[in-house]
Formats: structure tokens, sequence, C-alpha cells
């Protein structure tokens, strides 16, 4: 594969000069930037005399270059609603408070600033760009993020799992271009695609055993060069449908990343960053918290510790995602030596500004001078226009559908904490609707992962207060999957529960949402299953029969034992029904009016020992 570009004019955009290809060949050809004629910046920070340039002109040693980052994008063009469009903040005092933050019309004018002074200035991400969108991009196939992410400058992005939600195929679309397959283009203008390469170098066609994407690319500017190697999580086929990762192996981060390092060092390009779809778990839920405070890698937890204190120390920096946290934190490499990990939460909240001293003579980063920083995208400065008017453009094709009414709500229904009140209604939709299609069922249950975003009662356009549009709905529930049923005996489900909390799920939990009437006691004391009180289970206040079969309502994704639950596929009888947003539409329309709205539910369902 072979890129050739021009890097970004301070305050301009860049030029393409060649379209960027979705398959990368066996041997990669590193992309080729065309170096601009401009004078390098004057810092001085570094030691040692200055290279010297034709003409007279002095060349300090020592460059710096901005790295912008964000990852988990998730297609949130406008300003996600509720605790989604929130940050916390330590303030001085220890005390924490909320700010408002994100959409893009935002975080376009905020990495624009960013850049001003900073002719080296590099902008990249940490994959989950698109997938489990909001209706303005997905009801579109993400085309809108895409444009949005060309007008912010996006240099370089690695694949997320959530960029498999509609297979390779669909992902080779957006990075090449093209209209839809069965929709066709959208507007009479056709879909051009990525400006910025998509990187996977862990993922790898079955068939040919090469990378899907070309692997990594490489940023050069005046005789700087900075490479960049994008994975995604090795587990990406436990969290995506089996579908949308069919035909293609995930390999290991550090054995992918480790040895990219070296085609690139053999490059000559010294200088490494790793964009890795994996996070990890901060000591803090605020966004600019001390995480080194005790030490490198004491403020961090979770896959990513592990992969950075094992990637080899050729790699500079590490910028990470998946878990919608934000941290800046240091991890010593293998060789004992701090190196910068950071991320920046989710949905365009924050950004990361990274500088990387460059040592012109070695080609490397001086790691002693590396400083980091997220910052919030607030939303008290101006709107970019350009983003407005993309925006724009596509909420008013996505109205006819998004602005329909679908139920009413008499107060905020959260989407967080362990059992959640969105969980719950969701559930007892996806129950309600099973029992439409067997009046047999007798439970259901929800993946806290598929719920992407909290229904709020404030009214967020055109709506009254307590109005929930379609748009809202699909917010909610992005992904498309079925709600299916499937008969389990009762010690199957007392496995399905202990499997929230044990083997894929030990480390990190995934606490499932359940309809009413199953109860259950999760001791939190305890450690792996043993957390899930056996004796507790109740189905309508009887204990939980381990011979006797259960009907069970979930969604595909569920049942065909995603997110490490692998008891629920090995279900039988299984039935399969309409979509899950339809499920929640119709149990919402059912059960609410503007004279009755729904109330919150409790989350009272799972009792929880601390």
């Amino acid at each position: 594969m072979s890129v050739t570009a021009q890097p970004r004019q301070p305050g301009g955009r860049r030029r393409r000069t060649t379209r960027l290809l979705a398959v990368a060949a066996g041997a990669v050809t590193v992309g080729a930037l065309a170096a601009a004629a401009l004078p390098a910046s004057a810092h001085t920070g570094g030691p040692g005399k200055g290279d010297h340039r034709p003409g007279g002109h002095q060349q300090s040693r020592y460059q710096d270059v901005q790295l912008l980052s964000f990852n988990d994008l998730h297609g949130n063009l406008e300003p996600p609603a509720g605790s989604s469009g929130r940050v916390t903040e330590v303030q001085a005092d220890g005390s924490t408070k909320t700010v408002d933050a994100g959409g893009v019309e935002y975080l376009a004018t905020h990495l624009r600033q960013a850049r001003k002074g900073n002719p080296y200035s590099i902008t990249a991400a940490g994959g989950d760009m698109v997938g489990a969108s909001p209706l303005i991009s997905g009801l579109f196939h993400d085309e809108p993020t895409i444009e949005a992410l060309n007008k912010l400058d996006l240099d370089v992005t690695s694949v997320g799992n959530h960029e498999f939600d509609e297979g390779a195929q669909e992902l080779a679309r957006l990075q090449n271009g093209g209209c839809h397959p069965t929709e066709g283009c959208y507007s009479d203008k056709k879909f051009k695609g990525a400006d910025f390469p998509y990187l996977a170098a862990n993922v790898l066609k079955e068939k040919t055993g090469k990378p899907v994407l070309a692997p990594y690319w490489v940023w050069k500017k005046n005789g700087v060069k900075v490479g960049f190697i994008g994975v995604t999580l090795e587990g990406t086929p436990d969290v995506v449908s089996a579908e949308g990762v069919k035909g293609l192996k995930f390999k290991d981060e550090v054995e992918t990343i480790n040895k990219y390092a070296k085609v690139l060092q053999q490059q000559g390009v010294k200088s490494i960053v790793a964009l890795v779809h994996e996070g990890g778990f901060p000591a803090s839920s605020s966004y600019n918290y001390d995480c080194d405070a005790a030490g490198a890698g004491s403020g961090i937890s979770g896959p990513i510790v592990d992969i950075a204190k094992n990637v080899t120390p050729q790699v500079d920096a590490l910028v990470t995602g998946h878990t919608h946290n934000a941290y800046v934190c240091t991890i010593p490499d293998p060789a004992g030596k701090p190196r910068m990990v950071t991320s920046a939460a989710s949905f365009g909240r924050l950004y990361t500004d990274t500088t990387l001293t460059y040592d012109r003579r070695t080609g490397d980063i001086a790691r002693t001078s590396v400083e980091s920083a997220n910052h919030v995208v607030t939303r008290d400065v101006p709107k970019a226009a350009d983003l407005t008017a993309l925006v724009g453009k596509w909420n008013a094709l996505a109205a006819p559908i998004g602005n329909r009414a679908v139920g009413h709500i008499s107060g905020d229904i959260g989407s967080t904490g362990t059992e959640s009140p969105l969980g719950d209604l969701i559930a007892d939709a996806q129950l309600a609707y099973g029992r439409e299609l067997d009046a047999e069922t007798d439970l259901a249950l929800m993946n806290p992962g598929g719920i992407r975003a909290p229904l709020t009662y404030a009214a967020s356009g055109a709506e009254g207060d307590g109005v929930v549009t379609y748009a809202e709905a699909f917010a909610v529930q992005p992904f498309a999957n079925t709600v299916n049923l499937q008969d389990l005996t009762g010690a199957q489900v007392l496995q399905v529960l202990k499997e929230q909390v044990s083997g894929a799920n030990e480390a990190a939990p995934k606490i499932l949402q359940i309809s009413s009437g199953l109860t259950y006691t999760l001791d939190l004391t305890q450690s792996g299953a043993d957390r899930v009180v056996t004796d507790s289970v109740r189905l309508n206040g009887a204990p939980l029969d381990p011979a006797a079969t259960y009907r069970v309502a979930s969604n595909s994704f569920l049942a065909g034992g995603g997110d490490g639950f692998t008891t629920l596929g090995q279900g039988t009888g299984d039935v399969v029904g309409a979509d899950d947003l339809t499920a929640l539409e119709q149990y919402l329309t059912a059960h609410s009016s503007a004279t009755a709205p729904y109330a919150p539910p409790a989350a009272d369902r799972v009792t929880i020992v601390r």
C-alpha cells in the first residue's frame, strides 16, 4: 500500500494526492509525505548544537511535535445527552464538579485552537470512531462521522471493535468511499470515504494471513518522522457479532506492535506511537486526576497495563481506548523506563494534548521530555461553522424518521450503575416482546454494553419535555440486534449469572440487566463466581429450579454467547424475533402517554453487598 500526502499547513487543510487503499498488500510501503516548505519550530529545549539547513538557516536539534488524540467517538456528532455528555473534574481543593462536554462542532474549535502555534501537529485516534452511533450517523451507516472526521483533520486512527459491526467490507467502504451496496447514495454526491488511514495491524484475513487494512503509517515533515501502529483488542470476536468478524483473525496486541516496531525501525523510523483499542480502569473517575501520584502505573489497572509493560521500548507512547475512561499515566516499559499511556474518555468529550520532543540527531523521542494532559471539549467556545453545516445537513435527512414520538417519561432514565433504571426498562421491554412470540417466556437478560445512551426528560429538540423520540430510542439501542428466545435449564441460568463475574468477565464484570420478577444478591466481598449468592436467585418469588426449563429472551448478540456469556450460546429451541429497538419502542408506546408518562424504574432487582 502506498500513500502520498502533504502535511497540513498551519490553519489550513492538508491535501491528499492519492486515495487510501482499503486492503494492505503483503509488503506495505509506508506513506511518503511530501515535505512542506515551512521553517522548523524555534524550540531549543534540548542540549547540543543545532543542525544547519541549506541557505544558512539554523535548524534546532530538538523539535516539539504536538500529538492531539481522542478515542471512542461512536458517531456522537451532536453533544451527547445526560451523563454521557458530562465529565468529572477535580478542583484545586479536592472537590469535584461535572462539566458539560462534547459535540463535534465544539471539538473542531478546540482542536483548531490547540494547533495554533504548533506547525508540527498530528491528530490521531484510538478506534471506535463509528459503530453504536446515534441516529444522525447510524441511520446512514456512519458516513456522516467519516465526513466529520475529515473536517476535523484527523491524520490516522486504529480500528476498534465497533469498526467491525457491519463487517470488513463495510469498513473498507468507509475507508475508500462509494455508495452503500444496498441503500445507495444518500445525496447527489458520492461518498468519498476517509481522508485518513485506518490501521489494523493485528486483524488478518483468514485466507491470506495478511492485514485487512494497513498495519502502520508514517507522518513526515522537514525530516521529522513519527510512525503509528494501529491495533484493536485481540478479544474483538468476543464483543462483536460473528457475522461482523467473519473471515478474520485477531492477533495478540503486544506481539503485533513489537513486530511492526521492528519493521519501522528497519525503515529508519525510530519515533513510534501505538494506537491501541484496548484500555484500562483508572483509580478515579475524574479526567484530570494525578494518575502517577503514588508512582508510575499506580493509578490504573486493566488490560492496558500488561500491554504497556510488554510492548517494546522502541514504542514511545500509547494512545488507547475501548474502556471509555480518561487517564494520562506513565507505565514502565520492559526496560523499566516510564512511558506515556493516554485515553480521552469517549463520545468526543475530551481530547489529549501530548508533546513529543523529537531529537533530529537520533530520530527518536526524548522520552524524559514527553508531556501530556487531557482537555475538556467545553461548549462555551464558538461552534465550528463547517461542522454546524454538516450536522444540519444530516439532521435534515434524518428528521422525518427521528422526530417521531414513541413514548413519554416522567424523568431521566439513567444508564449507569451495576443495575440501571434503563437496563430494567429494556429487559422488561424484551420480556414483554418475548411473550408476544411465546406466552411461556419467563425472563429477559440484557448486556450493559448494548445500552449506549440514557433517556433524558428535558427536551433536546422541538419535542416537549418528557417526549421520547425515535432518534432518542435509537441512541439507546443502535445495534439492530434481534430479540431471540431460547430454552435454558435453571442450572444454566445460574451459570449465566455467574459468568457476569467470572471467566472472561472476572477482572471487569459485565452485570446483566434483568427483567421484572428475577432477583438475586451479588456479594462483592467475595471473588469470582462466588459473588453470585446461589440460594438468593428467585423468579417471581420462587427459588430457581436447576432441573426446570426456562424460556429466556435476550438480544441476538447475547444469545450467540457474546460478552463472555458462553452458556447463553448453548440454549435450545431458538426463535428469532424483530429487532430490539422495535421491542423498546412498542413497550414505551404501550406503557406511556402524555398524561401518564413512564416512571424511571427503581433498579432494585439486584441486591448488592459491598
